[in-house]
């Protein structure tokens, strides 16, 4: 096992404090890749989805200046998950092979090391199965509106009915390795991310 990586997926739900978690892990040492940046760069024009998405959902997506604009694109997928599911479906190979790739210039560049990928719906699509370990970020649902609502300024109702349309997370508690709750203080979120780094280098191949 020689010359290998480990490789770890970072998932949760809406506001669970996945991205505080990752910050965190980098800050002790890990690498980290947020999926959902890569989600945006394959969506830019010149992407490798842009064409395909735009084609399917049609330039009334499209802003002023030629790109994507995500709220409109996420106005058609809203409460209606067949196109939520095809939306996926054109972008997520794309997001995986861009993972891949620096998951392998990872490994050659720096052996045992641990390399973090976050990502909203690893569980979902399944790609959980492709990292060695998985941590889930879990916090009350009260606690999810409130901070989704606080940095999104979308409404009580639009946040619960997006909460709604998520896979629970007493579900993806059964797939995760270690399971991080948020709903304390930063300090105590901080004190149990040092607790799973530290289970984590012993699992370097």
């Amino acid at each position: 096992m020689r010359g290998k990586i480990l490789k770890v997926g970072l998932t949760g739900g809406l506001a669970t404090g996945k991205t505080h978690v990752g910050r965190v892990l980098a800050g002790l040492g890990c690498h980290v890749l947020c999926a959902d940046e890569l989600g945006h760069q394959v969506l830019l024009p010149g992407g490798e989805a842009y064409n395909d998405v735009v084609k399917e959902f049609g330039p009334g997506i499209l802003a002023a200046d030629g790109r994507i604009d995500r709220r409109l694109l996420a106005a058609q997928v809203f409460d209606c998950p067949e196109r939520l599911e095809k939306l996926n479906s054109l972008v997520h190979p794309h997001v995986v092979k861009r993972e891949e790739l620096w998951l392998s210039e990872l490994e050659a560049r720096q052996p045992g090391s641990i390399a973090v990928v976050e990502a909203a719906i690893l569980i979902e699509t399944g790609s959980y199965k492709r990292f060695d370990r998985l941590i889930l970020t879990v916090c009350s649902p009260e606690l999810q509106v409130r901070r989704h609502m606080e940095r999104s300024g979308d409404s009580e109702a639009e946040t619960r009915a997006r909460l709604a349309r998520q896979m629970p997370l007493e579900i993806k508690r059964r797939y995760a390795d270690y399971v991080i709750d948020t709903s304390g203080s930063r300090e105590d979120t901080d004190r149990q991310v040092r607790e799973v780094f530290a289970k984590l280098r012993q699992d370097v191949p």
